[in-house]
């Protein structure tokens, strides 16, 4: 076995890699740019090397750093992760020269696997079924609109070098199949160095649904069944799951051993992932294969018992599988959510910052994989994604419950995230119904994300443990925390929503008489905890708590609750006050977002229509274009292409 092993990436996948090495007795070694100098895997491993500047072209990128560091450190492997060089294939050559192992497939595999339009070619030379599309490169916009006529819209553009959502934009008509191929075309050369663009039909109404292989070099190749990863946003997954609610043994099957035939043809050593398209008719068509392992592998990892990477070592070791096929079983249900930085109210722009506050939730049914920690610094320069949430349960409706229950416990502060929009997802009813596709989340938020409207049962719950706080706030004690007699209270949610209510002392908590009906809250919250942690009428409740100027904020299930718990008296006063009005920003541009300025369409006194892209902003690998709210006038530009700029710096002035 091998004694010390270099992994070639950073962040979650990195802390990840690192513990399943470690559990096998093998040292580690880390390494890290100017950016994640003091990061949470470069402490996690044994060694740690420095590569170079933040931007991943000047060091994660850079084959011969990562070679002159297993070099320097003595690593006699390396695991690439995922993203970086994990399908590169000049890499995988590089190491293989140097003497140095590749945990991951043969050259072979990674060249006609790893490239998007060889792997089709392949498939179709195979007798897979494939999407029906434009294999050969695309050279410019208007050949991206001539071969979109062709092959009928909708189409997806897409970078050959691409993964993770990058360099992928769909099109339903001309003018978006021009934009998107220059889009795709940017991306792709900054996320991968390689600008190939090719186009296929888009699939109405698909999902997503992936094969975890897994083979060695002896000839031996299982599938170890699916996973559900129809819940994505601009083509980056959301939230997977494995298995998959829409297939059956049969389907499943069919699926697996298409997979394994496809890799046997390539040689294929190590863990990897074929991905499908499948439509609602139950037939499937080849996406693509990865060649490494994918983000989402968690849940594979859960239900089936078997540690990926520690496989992946193993291969590259030169053992057998000890699994057959046969072996494999699927028990229970696994759900992941991934943790991004981006603000949901806006567009799901990035966000970047120091976290003021991380912790993470806990259980037995919970696993959290993340690389970073309460201090850490999320940059612009890399992929936004900075955890993986992952709950178990024996079927799907535990699994959703438990992730339910673990995000309202994750605690972020100091940047925006998407943890609401998580628990907003998992909440909906369609979700529940395991009624999804690809198309999810334009379907269902098609105006954007705004917060979630709690049905009745839930906002009481909520009013309830504020009140509850309320008492205990101002008691400074887990005894009695009302008197004996009934005590009148109003919950007002600004000046529009109020609601009058009594509350009656009990052992544990407090009853709360909304008209009618009484809602039990019994909790052992005391002030100083940030985590509300209540029975609700016997039902587990769980709501993370601020208390700003007297006014109580909790969070639970993706919406956020400002409530002002008050005496009857108090609130009267409280609706004499006046509300302070937000100042007219509408005769600016600002930047939604830190990042770079790619370019700015327009000029001072240039006269532009509502929805006419104005300028591009790029953060965390993707671009941004920002467009005009309304017709009129440019009065300034203040800003141009290679400009750096904070949230709401001013990029151009109407008149």
């Amino acid at each position: 076995m091998f004694k010390k092993i270099l992994i070639s990436n950073r962040g979650e996948i990195a802390c990840r890699v690192i513990r399943s090495a470690q559990s096998m007795g093998i040292k580690t070694v880390a390494v890290y740019s100017d950016a994640d100098d003091g990061a949470v895997h470069m402490r996690m491993a044994d060694e740690a090397v420095h590569i170079g500047p933040a931007a991943a072209a000047e060091s994660y990128l850079v084959i011969d750093k990562i070679i002159n560091a297993c070099k320097q450190t003595g690593a006699e492997a390396v695991h690439p992760g995922y993203g970086f060089l994990s399908e590169n294939q000049a890499f995988a050559d590089a190491l293989d020269k140097a003497g140095i192992a590749f945990i991951g497939p043969g050259q072979k595999a990674i060249a006609s696997m790893g490239d998007k339009i060889a792997s089709k070619k392949l498939a179709l030379d195979a007798g897979v079924n494939t999407v029906p599309g434009h294999m050969d490169l695309i050279e410019d916009a208007d050949h991206a609109v001539k071969i979109s006529k062709e092959i009928g819209y909708p189409v997806m553009i897409k970078a050959s070098a691409g993964g993770g959502g990058k360099g992928m934009r769909v099109a339903f008509d001309d003018e978006e199949a021009r934009e998107g191929f220059q889009s795709a075309k940017n991306e792709a050369i900054s996320s991968f160095g390689d600008d190939r663009i090719f186009i296929e039909k888009f699939v109405v109404d698909p999902r997503h649904i992936e094969i975890q292989v897994l083979a060695d070099k002896h000839g031996n190749c299982i599938y170890l069944g699916e996973r559900e990863c129809s819940i994505q946003r601009r083509h980056q997954k959301v939230i997977e799951e494995a298995p998959s609610p829409f297939l059956d043994e049969e389907l499943r099957k069919a699926m697996g051993e298409q997979a394994v035939a496809l890799a046997k043809e390539v040689d294929y050593h190590s863990a990897g992932t074929v991905e499908f398209i499948v439509g609602s008719d139950r037939n499937f068509y080849f996406l693509e294969m990865n060649t490494r392992l994918q983000v989402e592998h968690p849940v594979t990892e859960l239900i089936t018992g078997v540690d990926l990477v520690e496989q992946m070592i193993r291969v590259a070791n030169g053992e057998k599988l000890t699994l057959q096929q046969k072996d494999v079983t699927l028990t229970g249900w696994a759900m992941e959510s991934r943790l991004y930085a981006e603000d949901p109210y806006r567009g799901f722009l990035p966000s970047i910052g120091r976290l003021s506050r991380y912790q993470v939730p806990t259980g037995k049914k919970v696993r959290v994989d993340t690389g970073v920690t309460e201090g850490s610094e999320i940059t612009m320069f890399y992929d936004p994604m900075i955890a993986k949430l992952v709950t178990y349960g024996k079927d799907r409706d535990e699994a959703i419950a438990e992730m339910g229950h673990a995000l309202d416990a994750y605690e972020v502060k100091g940047i925006a995230h998407n943890i609401n929009f998580l628990n907003a997802v998992c909440s909906h009813p369609r979700f529940r119904a395991g009624n999804i596709t690809t198309g999810f989340i334009a379907e269902e938020y098609p105006d954007g994300f705004s917060g979630v409207t709690l049905d009745q049962s839930t906002y009481e719950g909520l009013q309830a443990m504020a009140l509850l706080v309320q008492l205990r706030h101002e008691s400074r004690s887990l005894k009695d925390v009302v008197a004996k007699t009934s005590n009148s209270w109003v919950i007002s949610e600004g000046k529009e929503i109020s609601t009058t209510v009594t509350a009656e002392d009990t052992k544990g908590g407090i009853d709360v008489e909304f008209g009618d009906r009484i809602v039990a809250v019994r909790s052992k919250w005391a002030p100083g905890k940030r985590l509300v942690k209540a029975k609700v009428n016997g039902e587990k409740m769980i709501a993370q708590l601020e208390i700003s100027n007297g006014v109580i904020v909790l969070t639970h299930a993706g919406a956020v609750l400002k409530l002002s718990v008050q005496r009857p008296e108090v609130a009267k006063l409280a609706e004499l006050m006046p509300v302070k009005v937000a100042p007219d920003m509408s005769k600016y541009l600002l930047c939604p977002m830190p990042g770079m300025i790619v370019a700015v369409h327009v000029g001072e006194g240039d006269e532009v229509k509502a929805g006419q892209a104005l300028a591009v902003v790029e953060a965390m690998k993707m671009e941004n274009i920002l467009r005009a709210e309304q017709d009129g006038t440019v009065a300034k530009v203040n800003a141009g292409a290679g400009d750096t700029l904070a949230v709401d710096d001013v990029i151009l002035e109407f008149e």
